[in-house]
């Protein structure tokens, strides 16, 4: 775009006797210049930020000269491309203009060229409100993860792995630990909603219906996994010692309930199952109906679910202090003093529940970056644009301001064309971003309804960042003395 402003030059080299090809070698290898040196400083920057998008995307990219040299290489050619390729257009096009015409000021660039440009921006623009829309919605998604009702109480809760190493003591652990103050529960039981967990398929049949068979997930818990994990009874009551007759009671949960059409009002019915796809049939007797809690990612919908009262290795913790640290020494010394081989190891649940969430996490910071990458770029783009729309309305500026037009207009004047390529990129983006981001969402069983908010907060944002952009030279040319202007033009 800058080069259209070398026309005089070009005029004046042609008078003193420059030919046509020196004028386009010279714009050739300027261009070639200005790229090798952008290639340079490119593979520099990507070396430095290689560590941190590995980091972001899991992957182990590497840059090494010895190993990838045919790579390093092959972009010595590809630079060279890319500069004939960018310096083509101005070289061709300057050097084909007349001498007199140039020094006399009546050449023209021409409307195809500034449609061109228009068309860029907007298409720059385009990617950038694209990319804000998407950047929005995911962490409008991975807050709605965070903040939803998750059926139990996922904070708070200490998990200690490879408590099966323990055998008998894994017992005496767990009433030793409900002996610190700082504990306010315990629960033996390896399965756990969120994390690495013990998993359990079965087959399952109302009553005495065995052609109505379901595979349902199901859970071996005592009596304390409900209420360590926080978890509500919707009808029923909770296993307990005291009824010695619960080694044949089961409880569900509510997904299970409607599966087998009872509703809430399945307590008393009677559920067999297929106990380790052996053909054994065990029946039990449904003693109470538990809230739907989500036992795997929202990717998911809840199914069906049996609890059953069987010993599963593994303790959960229920803290009640700010001391963690403290409480994890210790359960460390008692651990210790077992003597088994098996190191001590422990994971906090809600942890566990974001590690669910790392891909959402790392795609919505990926799309943040490359959202600023983009729009940085296309700022750059229109202030080069606004740079020559002020350049080429210098004379009509000054006649403006001569007849009268403050500074506010003239401001106004240049930016609402500016405007008018954002709101065509926002019409453009909206629909486009709109379909990719619910495609996004259908992953997703539990999610939110993109608001037209989130449209409204694109289009402002990039509208804001555009006038930034281009306030620098709309000001410039409001506040230049119009006799000047006048008098150069």
């Amino acid at each position: 775009m800058r080069k259209l402003q070398r026309a005089r030059e070009v005029g004046v080299r042609k008078v003193l006797g420059s030919v046509k090809y020196e004028l386009i070698r010279q714009f050739l290898l300027e261009s070639i210049v200005l790229t090798s040196i952008a290639l340079v400083l490119a593979i520099a920057l990507v070396q430095i930020a290689l560590p941190t998008f590995n980091e972001l995307s899991g992957k182990h990219l590497s840059i090494d000269i010895k190993e990838h040299y045919l790579l390093l290489l092959s972009l010595i050619p590809f630079g060279l491309l890319v500069g004939i390729l960018a310096g083509s257009y101005p070289a061709f096009f300057l050097s084909s203009f007349k001498p007199v015409e140039v020094l006399k000021g009546k050449f023209s660039t021409g409307r195809g060229s500034i449609s061109l440009r228009s068309g860029l921006v907007v298409f720059q623009f385009f990617i950038s409100v694209s990319l804000i829309v998407g950047t929005i919605v995911v962490y409008q998604q991975l807050s709605y993860i965070q903040h939803k009702k998750l059926g139990y109480e996922k904070d708070q809760l200490l998990v200690l792995k490879g408590t099966w190493a323990l055998g008998k003591n894994e017992d005496v652990l767990r009433k030793e630990l409900l002996k610190d103050p700082r504990v306010a529960n315990v629960t033996t039981s390896g399965y756990k909603p969120a994390g690495d967990t013990d998993s359990n398929n079965s087959m399952a049949y109302a009553e005495n219906d065995d052609t109505q068979m379901m595979r349902t997930l199901e859970y071996h818990i005592d009596d304390q996994y409900i209420p360590t994990m926080g978890m509500q009874m919707v009808s029923g009551r909770n296993f307990s010692k005291e009824f010695p007759t619960d080694s044949t009671g089961i409880i569900i949960n509510e997904s299970a309930a409607k599966a087998f059409g009872w509703g809430v009002n399945a307590v008393g019915h009677n559920i067999t199952r297929l106990k380790n796809n052996d053909g054994l049939k065990i029946r039990y007797h449904v003693i109470g109906v538990v809230k739907n809690f989500h036992f795997k990612s929202l990717h998911e919908s809840i199914t069906p679910l049996l609890m059953v009262m069987e010993s599963s290795p593994g303790l959960i913790v229920k803290v009640k202090t700010k001391d963690v640290s403290g409480l994890l020494n210790n359960i460390k010394k008692q651990w210790a003093a077992f003597n088994v081989d098996q190191p001590f190891s422990y994971a906090f649940m809600d942890e566990d529940f974001n590690n669910m969430y790392k891909v959402e996490q790392k795609t919505g910071t990926i799309l943040g970056i490359f959202a600023a990458l983009t729009i940085f770029v296309a700022c750059l783009g229109l202030f080069g644009l606004a740079t020559f729309t002020a350049e080429q309305r210098t004379k009509e500026i000054g006649i403006r301001k001569v007849l009268g037009a403050d500074i506010p207009q003239i401001i106004g004047l240049l930016s609402k064309d500016f405007l008018k390529l954002i709101l065509i990129a926002c019409v453009m983006a909206f629909p486009l971003s709109y379909w990719t981001m619910s495609k996004w969402l259908q992953d997703f069983a539990y999610r939110i309804d993109i608001s037209w908010l989130v449209f409204i907060v694109a289009g402002v944002s990039s509208a804001i960042i555009a006038s930034l952009t281009i306030s620098y030279q709309a000001i410039k040319a409001a506040l230049a003395n119009p006799v000047k202007t006048l008098r150069t033009e």
